[in-house]
């Protein structure tokens, strides 16, 4: 069966429309095999489950930046998972149907008891869109799906969000559609007079049971120097950071008080001024030179495009110099969106943090922190990122479109990159960072208004190089409890920082003399 990693079919069926729903609803139904549509026009499927199988996506053919990217047509993977399921789920009935919204879910809910509905299978196909929820709250026994690198961020976040207020369902977090056709097939057991909780358990343990072990051989070693807390925490007292069009709330203030870094607001309109003014000369030589250090290049304009880019890096090292911070980081799709700028600040970000000083992505105050703690505690830069969980992998998955290039710090050896569009839109400049494998990574957030420090570590396995959300996705394998890591999504948001070395010891130690808790999420 299919890998869900994989390129998708290149079946060129057409996606049919079985019945529109009641109320005028206009969801669009999946076709499913000819042969099981002959078994259920036959009347042989009807002592199985039924179990409504919702696709959770905005539109069918991507018309907006997210996640899996613009113009992705999802038809071939719906024809591709409903097949799968059917095929080998051959206790349970399949009624596919794609939601776009809580409207249309909301729809097929009041349409549950006509339709005979035991259960729900919701395909989080794009991050943010809201249909597990209502599902979730109707109270029937239901199973969620993440399609990796599609829908994860709002798989991740919701359903940890939902846990805390609901048990009637379980999750499946997988790039194996058999082990969603596994957990899938557990619906049977409500035919056999068994309780939501028990089809729940059976889910939960079927995912425990097929997740990968754990690896044994053993991460390469790579000199990690740790400084003295009390050093660590003097340099952070004096640190200053900048956020460009970012919002300030609260988190600012407490980042001030809690760990002594001054926070500055900085307007798009300083941060352009400063573009404007970058000298010329130098921005075609910074542009040749990521031209020529590129393992590949490939994007529309190239020269034009690496020239814009090198202008929004000379504007990140003036706003530095002027405000004498050491870390900036930049609300880049409002900015780009906005028309604030006119590339992406994601090359300008690597330069940074090969340097040893700071650029960091979506105005993400808390990753940013983290980023200046941590460059003073064991001087090395982080890799901001969306994660991803593959438990037939064992394995997180960290994908952004930037990440540094010398993840040992300014002085260390530096791997291949390439350069690409920003992954969602397919416009600006972005690196794919061939990040070093076989080393322990450690993956963090200081978090100073919980006055906790978030903590994981994972060795690096694989760079996985797939059209779907951002350019650079390391692997890490997971040490320890796997199970673990769907729990602290919608405390923390999506994004996490991962550096290179284990830190376990001195992240414990650093968390003590700050008097917060380490809390370890794997």
């Amino acid at each position: 069966m299919s890998d869900l990693t994989l390129k998708r079919s290149g079946c060129g069926c057409c996606v049919t429309r079985r019945r529109f729903l009641q109320a005028g609803c206009s969801l669009c139904a999946v076709p499913l095999a000819a042969g099981i549509s002959a078994r259920v026009a036959q009347g042989a499927v009807a002592e199985r489950a039924r179990v409504q199988l919702m696709f959770a996506c905005f539109t069918v053919k991507q018309d907006r930046p997210t996640w899996p990217h613009i113009g992705y047509d999802f038809s071939p993977d719906f024809d591709r998972v409903s097949r799968a399921v059917q095929e080998l789920c051959p206790d349970v009935e399949f009624l596919p149907a794609v939601v776009h919204s809580p409207e249309d879910a909301a729809k097929l809910l009041s349409a549950a008891d006509a339709e005979r509905i035991d259960g729900y299978l919701v395909f989080q196909m794009n991050n943010w869109i809201k249909v597990m929820q209502q599902v979730v709250a109707s109270g029937k026994p239901t199973l969620i799906a993440d399609y990796p690198f599609a829908g994860s961020g709002g798989f991740l976040v919701y359903t940890a969000g939902l846990r805390r207020a609901h048990q009637n369902f379980s999750v499946v977090a997988s790039t194996k559609l058999e082990d969603l056709a596994e957990s899938a097939r557990c619906f049977a057991l409500l035919k056999n007079g068994r309780s939501v909780a028990d089809f729940v358990a059976a889910c939960d343990r079927v995912r425990r049971e097929r997740t990968a072990p754990c690896g044994t051989e053993p991460c390469q070693t790579d000199g990690l120097q740790v400084a003295r807390i009390s050093e660590c925490l003097a340099a952070m007292k004096k640190s200053k950071l900048l956020t460009v069009g970012g919002r300030m709330q609260d988190i600012g203030l407490q980042i001030q008080e809690q760990l002594g870094m001054q926070v500055v607001p900085v307007e798009f309109a300083e941060f352009a001024a400063a573009a404007e003014r970058a000298d010329a000369d130098r921005v075609q030589e910074i542009a040749a030179r990521w031209k020529s250090a590129a393992r590949a290049v490939s994007l529309e304009d190239v020269d034009g495009t690496l020239q814009k880019s090198a202008r929004n890096y000379l504007a990140q090292v003036a706003l530095l110099e002027k405000h004498q911070a050491e870390a900036i980081t930049i609300n880049c799709l409002g900015g780009f969106y906005g028309g604030h700028f006119t590339s992406y600040p994601c090359l300008g970000y690597v330069e940074l943090l090969n340097a040893g000083t700071i650029g960091a992505c979506e105005a993400d105050l808390l990753s940013t922190a983290t980023l200046v703690a941590m460059k003073h505690l064991v001087g090395r830069p982080g890799f901001i990122s969306d994660p991803v969980l593959d438990t037939s992998q064992r394995q997180i998955v960290y994908a952004h479109c930037v990440a540094p290039t010398k993840m040992f710090g300014p002085n260390g050896p530096a791997n291949d990159f390439e350069i690409l569009s920003h992954a969602e839109d397919r416009q600006g400049a972005s690196v794919r960072s061939f990040l070093p494998l076989g080393y322990m990574t450690s993956t963090l957030e200081i978090h100073p208004v919980r006055k906790e420090i978030l903590f994981h570590r994972a060795k690096a396995v694989d760079n996985i190089v797939i059209d779907r959300a951002c350019r650079t996705k390391l692997a890490g394998e997971v040490v320890g409890d796997m199970e673990k890591l769907f729990t602290y999504w919608d405390q923390y948001g999506w994004h996490r920082v991962t550096f290179f070395g284990d830190l376990r010891e001195p992240v414990q130690e650093l968390a003590a003399a700050l008097k917060f808790q380490f809390v370890e999420e794997a």
